[in-house]
């Protein structure tokens, strides 16, 4: 499957695809976007949202989350805010999400199964890896949203002056709700 895509990439660059997307790295709309990794929000979002290639800064991964204040995800806010303009923050989490109830002996169990032997399980637990918190996903959607936007507002390292707020967007009709009074 890789080598069509980069068959197609090869005649995307040939045929001068790119050109409708030039843009800078600077988000015209000052925000950023944290959200699902869920194949269903790829075009969703931007559709729903009516943005544009140029538009925000998207950054996806498991559940939308911001699982840590010194993570990937924390990190490329920060360099979105002090780097690239951002101003504004949006948490989007989405209905029927794979990451919701997810569990970590059940993933554990899966990785096994792909050979990952119990050393090197036992190693990264040796390292202090919680891998149960680190594979769990979460019950409640609008509960880790929550969560994601008090960290991010909270976060020693982001101005007062940037906003953040918290959605759920349904993953079929692409309707945003907002949570209020997050702090």
């Amino acid at each position: 499957m890789i080598d069509e895509l980069l068959e197609f990439n090869r005649s995307f660059v040939e045929n001068k695809g790119y050109e409708q997307y030039v843009t800078t790295k600077y988000p015209d709309k000052k925000i950023a976007i944290v959200t699902c990794m869920d194949t269903r929000l790829v075009e969703l979002i931007p559709a729903a949202l009516g943005l544009r290639n140029g538009d925000v800064k998207m950054i996806k991964n498991a559940g939308g989350t911001v699982t840590h204040p010194f993570g990937s995800v924390m990190r490329s806010l920060l360099v979105g805010i002090y780097e690239l303009g951002v101003e504004e923050i949006m948490i989007i989490g989405h209905t029927d999400c794979g990451a919701q109830h997810m569990d970590s002996q059940v993933m554990l169990r899966h990785i096994k199964e792909h050979g990952v032997s119990d050393r090197d399980i036992e190693m990264m637990e040796y390292c202090n890896v919680d891998l149960h918190a680190w594979l769990s996903g979460f019950d409640d959607v609008e509960q880790s949203v929550r969560g994601s936007v008090h960290l991010v507002k909270h976060h020693p390292l982001v101005p007062k002056d940037v906003v953040v707020r918290g959605f759920i967007i349904d993953s079929v009709t692409g309707k945003l709700t907002e949570f209020e009074n997050i702090d």
